[in-house]
């Protein structure tokens, strides 16, 4: 039976307006960024301006950019011309199975600077319907892509890891190009995706702002950047397995995304804090002939534009400076400010009665139901590169009704995954204790750190967290 019960708890939290009403704080076309992010701004008249060429291409190939279309082989010609010309290694993959017949290639573009091992990718469908130009779907989420791998060429920042972007054919079919792609992946090409992000639709103009996955580590610096505008975004739900990122989650990896609804009617609440007009559908040009040029909103195509940015920066851009400077880098660690930046169960953060924080009153409680269940919180940080060894410490107390030395019950950390501690049950005290395991590995990374407190169906055990910090020597 469940045995703890929350004093105090926070909701999870931790990424020109055509009928899409603005925050009033944020003017739009306005930029804004988080001090946590040097990510320069996206000028959306550029990004309008590559929805421009993409409209006068559908224009002179029969009012559409369909994938088996030539509507569809200028655009990618379009798009790859102006990748090659600011340096970027592109390729034209072929969809030779799956795809509908006659349909164009997928567009690969890799920017060949940072770590290989480490690859951040950021996707669009380039395709549209027969209908129309398509220039919300997907017009915009390319464009912004397009704009956003110019601005990283323009800017070329010292990169940790490696960026790719893909432009797909066939979305509008069944997904068949990203699957392709996927499955063309050898394992361990896969294993070297750290995450994939999706753009699709993020200009509709009675659209909300949505992120997919919302509470997933992955799509933190996507939430993160929407929340510093005061925007309060919400689970992506109408999207869920409609767009290019489900055969990446599909096969194990990481996935978010912006998106800002497509066919589905905005709720009053929803009106009520990003404007525009309830029971009407986010978009309304959606897979029709008036998906054009005027079916743009111009304020969320800058928002998303802006925040995919930060996020290409914060994931892959070299910040370190080779200082062993760690203050800081964990934020809330002593979970005395509500619960971002920590994501995942952050119902576990709060001050419970029944178990005591180590210092101040909050701390998280994981498991400790006495049934089967797991619970996990996460956080990225910035390992610092100029430190002879960092450590991450966190002081834990493990209470148990299991006895013995068997390990029924379990608390493991992990960092990106790979798991660097696991103890249980039999590793209980009559108090708190401070354990630290070992992330020099991940100098001048960003890596997501995870505690999971996992328990078996019978006899409780729960593993309180309190006061993580990361120190450097």
């Amino acid at each position: 039976m469940k045995r703890r019960f929350a004093v105090a708890s926070l909701s999870l939290s931790l990424a020109v307006a055509l009928g899409c009403g603005a925050p009033p704080a944020v003017a739009a076309g306005s930029t804004a960024t988080t001090s946590a992010s040097a990510a320069p701004d996206v000028d959306v008249t550029k990004v309008r301006a590559h929805l421009s060429e993409l409209s006068a291409i559908a224009g002179r190939n029969g009012g559409n950019r369909r994938a088996t279309g030539q509507g569809y082989r200028d655009s990618v010609a379009y798009v790859k011309g102006r990748l090659q010309a600011a340096g970027y290694t592109v390729t034209e993959q072929p969809c030779t199975s799956g795809c509908t017949s006659g349909a164009g290639p997928n567009l690969i573009a890799e920017w060949p600077h940072g770590d290989a091992n480490n690859v951040y990718m950021f996707g669009a469908h380039l395709d549209g319907v027969s209908a129309g130009p398509g220039m919300n779907d997907n017009g915009s989420g390319s464009a912004a892509l397009l704009e956003t791998a110019l601005t990283l060429a323009q800017q070329s920042p010292a990169m940790r890891d490696r960026v790719r972007f893909a432009w797909w054919t066939d979305e509008e079919q069944g997904l068949n190009g990203s699957e392709f792609y996927v499955r063309s992946l050898s394992s361990a090409e896969r294993s070297r995706i750290r995450a994939y992000y999706n753009f699709d639709m993020v200009a509709s103009t009675n659209g909300g702002y949505f992120v997919n996955h919302i509470t997933s580590p992955a799509a933190a610096p996507l939430k993160a950047y929407w929340d510093s505008l005061g925007l309060r975004p919400e689970e992506n739900t109408e999207g869920a397995g409609r767009s290019d990122d489900y055969p990446f989650a599909q096969a194990g990896i990481p996935t978010s995304g912006y998106a800002m609804g497509a066919g589905a009617r905005k709720t009053s609440a929803q009106a009520a804090k990003w404007g525009g007009t309830a029971g009407a559908s986010y978009d309304p040009c959606y897979h029709r002939s008036c998906d054009t040029l005027s079916n743009i909103n111009t304020t969320g195509l800058d928002r998303a534009a802006d925040g995919i940015a930060h996020t290409l920066w914060q994931q892959a851009v070299q910040t370190g400076t080779g200082s062993c400077d760690t203050a800081g880098a964990v934020a809330n660690g002593g979970f005395e400010s509500g619960t971002a930046p920590w994501t995942g169960d952050t119902g576990a953060i709060g001050a419970h009665t029944g178990q005591s924080a180590r210092t101040g009153t909050r701390f998280a409680w994981l498991a400790g139901y006495g049934s089967t269940r797991t619970e996990t919180i996460g956080q990225t940080v910035t390992v610092p590169s100029g430190c002879a060894r960092v450590t991450l410490d966190y002081w834990l107390h493990i209470d148990t009704d299991e006895s013995g030395s068997t390990p029924y019950d379990r608390f493991t950390v992990k960092a990106d995954g790979s798991t660097l501690a696991t103890l249980s049950n039999a590793d209980a005290r009559s108090g708190y204790v401070q354990r630290s395991v070992d992330l020099t590995a991940y100098a001048g990374r960003r890596v997501t750190v995870t505690f999971t407190g996992s328990e078996d169906a019978s006899l409780q055990t729960g593993f309180m967290v309190d006061d993580v910090t990361l120190r450097g020597t």
